[in-house]
């Protein structure tokens, strides 16, 4: 007697489905176990991860390797990720726009909180504004889509100087600091300004600024990093002293860094 599904009756082709869907998520789940397992793993370990039997995963494995998503180091019997498998993270790396992935994080805080919130980038005169997302009532500041933001004295700055540490962009606050006045180095440490800022940066994993750079206007920043962990764009929230808290752990703050790592998630980035 033949142990074949009937195809004919009418629970054999939902249950036929049922069979293949699963099937997939089982086989995404072990491509998925081995690339958080850093792409590199052995047998046991991918089953362990995912939660299944060591024999269920070999089958499954034989099948990714057979469509070029695995591959098998013969030496170590160590499974990796396969040519397939590169080349999609590479397409995904290609689309992976950090301006066009803010959109919907700007969106999100000016309807949530009612304040204007902009997305940057490093730019070789400073800190640019790319988009820019404004309230029904806008606070009056003279920024828009093409503004250089200051990197001592703007919360957007800072962040730029506190984690990235190319020569240029060091240089670029080294020449802020000579043109500064009295009044605007009083806000900075006497002894070590762009060290200590630096580290109470790095320090907090953002920055927030309180009648610095304009006087009545606050704003809080936190960094946006792409696969590699480097920061590739700032989300920034600013609005006026009077109604807007920039503490780093108030409201606007936590929303400002729930988007920013959404963000960074989007673009590969794990934490």
């Amino acid at each position: 007697m033949s142990t074949n599904p009937d195809l004919s009756s009418p629970d054999a082709r939902p249950r036929e489905r049922r069979q293949r869907v699963q099937a997939a998520e089982t086989g995404m789940a072990v491509l998925k176990g081995l690339a958080r397992l850093g792409g590199r793993a052995s047998l046991t370990a991918i089953a362990t991860h995912v939660d299944e039997s060591p024999a269920k995963v070999h089958r499954y494995l034989a099948s990714l390797i057979e469509a070029g998503l695995v591959a098998q180091e013969s030496g170590t019997q160590q499974y990796h990720l396969g040519i397939e498998a590169l080349q999609i993270g590479l397409a995904a790396m290609r689309q992976a726009d950090p301006i066009r992935l803010a959109e919907a994080s700007l969106i999100r805080l000016r309807e949530r909180l009612e304040v204007t919130c902009f997305v940057s980038v490093m730019g070789n005169k400073g800190p640019t504004i790319i988009r820019i997302e404004e309230p029904g009532l806008p606070v009056t500041v003279n920024v828009r889509a093409g503004s250089v933001m200051p990197l001592l004295w703007s919360a957007t700055g800072r962040v730029f100087l506190g984690m990235l540490g190319e020569a240029s962009v060091q240089a670029l606050a080294r020449a802020e600091l000579e043109a500064a006045t009295p009044d605007q180095r009083t806000q900075l440490d006497p002894d070590d300004p762009l060290g200590k800022l630096r580290e109470a940066v790095s320090a907090d994993g953002c920055a927030a600024v309180r009648d610095t750079n304009l006087k009545g206007i606050s704003a809080v920043a936190a960094p946006v990093r792409d696969y590699t962990g480097r920061v590739c764009a700032v989300l920034t929230a600013l609005g006026a002293t009077g109604g807007f808290d920039p503490s780093i752990d108030g409201p606007i703050g936590r929303a400002v860094r729930e988007e920013a790592a959404a963000i960074s998630t989007l673009l590969g980035y794990a934490a």
